[in-house]
């Protein structure tokens, strides 16, 4: 499975951007949302389980973003609302079969990334 994320730029804190990630093939796998600010570890911000039903958010992102997925399109988005400087970093999809949804080694597959970037 190949990941390709897309859909960052640059907007002025408050605004808003919606990523895409498409996967080269059908996957039933759990699919997450992490990021990259320069100098800093990966870090978990959010996932959807297979069938969409559940989802988890990180505490900085909770209210503003939503993780959503279409299956028939092999497709995961994340609208993110009300942006801040903060987060300003590279994006990245996942997908894996794991129980450790936080963990950016516990995926299988990872996309290039696309950079976001928040002004104040």
């Amino acid at each position: 499975v190949q990941l390709q994320a897309s859909g960052g730029g640059l907007v002025q804190a408050g605004g808003s951007l919606r990523l895409t990630c498409a996967a080269s093939g059908r996957t039933s796998a759990i699919m997450a949302w992490f990021r990259q600010a320069p100098g800093k570890e990966h870090e978990f911000v959010t996932c959807i389980s297979w069938n969409g039903s559940g989802a988890s958010y990180a505490d900085p992102v909770k209210g503003r973003f939503t993780i959503s997925r279409d299956n028939a399109k092999n497709t995961v988005y994340l609208q993110m609302n009300s942006l801040k400087p903060e987060d300003t970093a590279v994006y990245y999809c996942a997908a894996g079969i794991t129980t450790r949804y936080m963990r950016w080694s516990s995926y299988d597959y990872w996309g290039q990334g696309t950079l976001v970037t928040v002004s104040s």
